[in-house]
């Protein structure tokens, strides 16, 4: 894969996550708008986003084919504790841009943004931790 196709298909990815996230919060974010709503909108669409982006780059970015529950299972702990630390990027900004401005449209620019730092953080996390059975190879 040419590093033009990686970067378009990982970030195509990040989109379907970042909309499956912000779509599961606002599933969420009808039944309120008080803290303890919008704490479980952020982290309904987290997990949700967090799936989906597995599945995409397991097969498509970093070509792991394994099967299994087992692989399954330690694969995705361990790229969900890389995630962890760029969720904490990515919760941090779309909180800070909730408690600035305290509109719906600013928690999203603020998730975006997150989500945006804490993708590239992750992707390097994933390709050095996670995705280690086949390097994958990307000419220019």
């Amino acid at each position: 894969m040419t590093l033009r196709t990686l970067i378009l298909r990982y970030a195509g990815f990040a989109v379907i996550a970042t909309l499956v996230n912000l779509a599961t919060q606002r599933v969420v974010l009808q039944y309120g708008d008080s803290g303890i709503t919008l704490a479980l909108a952020i982290g309904a669409g987290t997990l949700a986003g967090l799936v989906i982006k597995y599945l995409l780059d397991k097969r498509w970015i970093f070509y792991d084919l394994g099967t299994g529950m087992k692989q399954h299972g330690q694969k995705f702990a361990l790229y969900t504790a890389m995630g962890l630390i760029t969720t904490a990027i990515f919760w941090g900004t779309e909180t800070a841009f909730w408690l600035v401005w305290g509109t719906d449209l600013m928690r999203e620019i603020g998730a975006v943004l997150g989500l945006t730092v804490g993708y590239v953080v992750k992707y390097n996390l994933d390709r050095r931790l996670v995705f280690t059975d086949r390097r994958m190879e990307t000419a220019p």
